[in-house]
């Protein structure tokens, strides 16, 4: 990679930064300053930064020659690939709004993204092309086929070729609108204004032209599209795409490219440490310097393993796509184990049933302020905009608690809450009991249908290798959490499965769980 910008040029450098990403061109920016230095790395191709600068400014022009202009929507249905970030970074640059869609998705599912976000292009993965012809069918716009021929689709390459490599002459900072998972209902768009810069202090511990970050989720998501390819790209730094998670390979990239940074999510942690000794010794991660995770709650004893592993380079924030909370380094959390950061004051609000504050230690749903700037809002409905503001503040439905210094920590989702004989369980902490126990590779912990209190709690687990199904075993994990837990938040059964439903964010998708089980009964 190219050296790194001299230091007696910072202040300047700063100033055209911030320029820059008012327009949404620093890539440009590090096109001129390090022409020559990696920005992507992937298994479908590699660009440096003047090669995806010039790349994005040929994708605005294409699209422009189509008739799109800036405020309308595209949306993205793509794998870790290079054009990802091609596609990305020019609709920074065109001003354009864009959605990228979860190549999980039916056709029938990802065609109502396509059409709710009221997309103009859809720029489509031929790796997915078994739902091409019916997603073709049903939406309407100009459509670009990625990595190989698609029927129906523009080839992608083709579009590109001819138009001029240098930069536009009126760039526009464009935005970004995910869709929520839609844990009731079809998924809503959470449409955010444009807001320039980094959302995280992540970006300070960046050093142009020769930091790595490991790119380890899917960029549909809004986390690893914002920490592992937005923030990095923007301050210099080079962005390895993994196109899927596996924790040994990981490793191996790690020590390949001398990656200095990435974002994981707690299962991650989970399946490295499971790894053998030797597997993780074997691997030289000397050159890693910043961790940062988030998108789910992290077990206690998982997340203090990992710290003694690696070493105090552990950073943890509680986001969402509507929005930033805060973020704890690892001497804080070692500090206060389990928590999520200390907000500064009245960023962050605890409320009760009734609307009121809640104390220190007591637990309510989490209200954060509304940014300034970038304000979101749900595309097409007001009312669930409404419902999720309170004043000035607003909610993701999670529950916690500040305690007398104001750190915060979380309990679980209000809509994963267990109610038993009118006393309330949550199973964020039971699930970190359970993981604790050498034979438990992962777990899920839901209420079930109980005649007398209602609820009773039901633990669901996968096991590590060498271990096997049995009686005693569910009773072995039962008298573990009891051990360590009070009786009544304890599971009453375990069953043991396979798989999890889980996200590939790492979320467990406890609506698919609970509903299983409660079909049964």
């Amino acid at each position: 990679m190219n050296a790194v910008v001299s230091p007696v040029d910072a202040a300047l450098l700063q100033q055209a930064l911030a320029v820059s990403m008012t327009r949404g061109m620093s890539v440009a920016l590090w096109a001129r300053l390090l022409p020559n230095a990696l920005a992507i790395v992937s298994e479908h191709g590699s660009r440096s930064f003047a090669e995806l600068n010039a790349r994005c400014n040929q994708l605005v022009r294409a699209l422009r020659a189509r008739g799109l202009h800036a405020g309308d929507g595209i949306a993205l249905l793509c794998s870790n690939r290079v054009e990802f970030a091609e596609v990305f970074w020019a609709s920074r640059r065109a001003g354009l709004r864009i959605t990228p869609v979860n190549w999980h998705l039916t056709a029938d599912e990802a065609a109502y993204i396509v059409n709710d976000s009221d997309a103009k292009a859809l720029f489509f993965d031929a790796r997915f092309a078994d739902i091409a012809q019916e997603l073709r069918e049903k939406t309407h716009c100009t459509r670009f086929a990625m990595g190989g021929s698609v029927p129906g689709y523009d080839d992608y390459e083709a579009a590109l070729a001819g138009q001029a490599t240098d930069d536009i002459a009126d760039p526009q900072l464009g935005t970004s609108m995910l869709y929520t998972s839609g844990t009731t209902g079809r998924p809503k768009g959470v449409n955010r204004g444009a807001v320039a810069g980094s959302p995280t202090s992540e970006a300070a511990a960046y050093t142009p032209g020769e930091s790595v970050h490991l790119c380890t989720g899917p960029l549909y998501h809004a986390a690893p599209l914002t920490f592992s390819l937005a923030v990095p790209n923007m301050f210099g730094a080079a962005v390895v795409m993994m196109d899927g998670w596996n924790a040994e390979r990981a490793l191996a990239l790690i020590e390949q490219h001398r990656v200095t940074h990435t974002h994981m999510v707690p299962t991650m942690f989970h399946r490295l440490l499971a790894l053998p000794e030797a597997v993780r010794t074997r691997h030289d991660l000397g050159s890693m310097r910043y961790v940062l995770h988030g998108a789910a709650p992290c077990p206690v004893t998982v997340k203090r393993r990992l710290i003694e592993w690696i070493g105090p380079i552990v950073h943890e924030y509680y986001a969402a796509t509507e929005g930033m909370g805060c973020m704890v380094d690892s001497h804080t959390w070692l500090a206060k184990p389990g928590t999520v950061g200390q907000p500064e004051p009245g960023h962050i609000r605890i409320l009760g049933e009734d609307g009121r504050e809640m104390p220190a230690g007591e637990v309510g749903t989490v209200y954060l302020r509304a940014p300034d700037e970038g304000r979101f809002s749900y595309y097409k409905d007001p009312a669930k905009t409404a419902k999720a503001y309170e004043g000035s503040h607003y909610t993701l439905g999670d529950m916690g608690y500040l305690d007398d210094d104001g750190f915060l920590f979380l309990t679980d989702r209000s809509a994963h809450l267990i109610i038993s004989g009118g006393v309330n369980i949550y199973p964020a902490e039971v699930e970190a009991v359970l993981l604790t126990h050498p034979a438990v590779a992962d777990a899920g912990v839901i209420g079930v249908p109980n005649e007398e209190w209602g609820e009773e709690v039901k633990a669901v687990a996968t096991l590590q290798a060498g271990h096997a199904p049995s009686p005693a075993l569910a009773q072995a994990l039962i008298e573990h959490c009891r051990s360590q837990l009070a009786h009544f938040k304890c599971p009453k059964s375990v069953d043991f499965v396979d798989d999890l439903p889980r996200l590939d964010n790492g979320k467990l998708y406890k609506q698919k769980l609970r509903e299983a089980y409660r079909a049964k009964a």
